[in-house]
């Protein structure tokens, strides 16, 4: 891989779960190849308590991790995206904000944690999963031969990643 390093929008309405665990996890995985983001089209106004106990431990830094619009993002003095994924069904559907630099889009369906009712074991266990679900699709990312695609072959391996591991999580009859 080369020294470039690669700046990636994880998008969530609420960015409160889902987007802050993948960014977390690919600051963590990245490697410094890396560098990972996140926003909400309406952001909450703090992190659920949730994300922040599951990503503190799992040893991974939550001191910047906050909700933010994803405007800010849109913004000329702002690190221009290469990638950016939409991780809820709701934000894939919203018109976003015109990115600068024509990053690569994909969307990762991931259901939302903060939606699961029932006891706090279950809702927790909810975080874990999605959890789970970001790691092995930003694992499936990272290990993309990113120098040998091209930008079609490249758009097409970043939609198969959430087809494959759909698939694969799917419960069998």
């Amino acid at each position: 891989m080369s020294d470039r390093v690669y700046n990636v929008l994880f998008l969530c309405t609420g960015n409160s779960a889902r987007s802050l665990i993948a960014e977390a996890i690919m600051n963590a995985e990245g490697k410094g190849h890396f560098r990972a983001f996140s926003a909400g089209s309406n952001p909450k106004s703090e992190p659920h308590p949730y994300t922040i106990d599951l990503l503190k431990s799992l040893g991974h830094d939550t001191a910047r991790l906050r909700s933010k619009n994803w405007n800010e993002f849109a913004l000329p003095d702002t690190p221009q995206m290469d990638f950016v994924f939409t991780v809820c069904d709701q934000a894939a559907a919203e018109t976003c904000p015109v990115w600068p630099g024509q990053p690569m889009t994909a969307h990762w369906d991931i259901p939302d944690p903060a939606a699961v009712t029932g006891s706090e074991a279950e809702r927790r266990l909810a975080f874990s999963m999605a959890y789970k679900m970001l790691s092995t699709r930003i694992s499936l990312f990272l290990s993309l031969p990113f120098a040998s695609l091209d930008r079609l072959s490249l758009k097409q391996k970043l939609q198969d990643i959430d087809l494959a591991e759909t698939a694969s999580s799917a419960p069998t009859s």
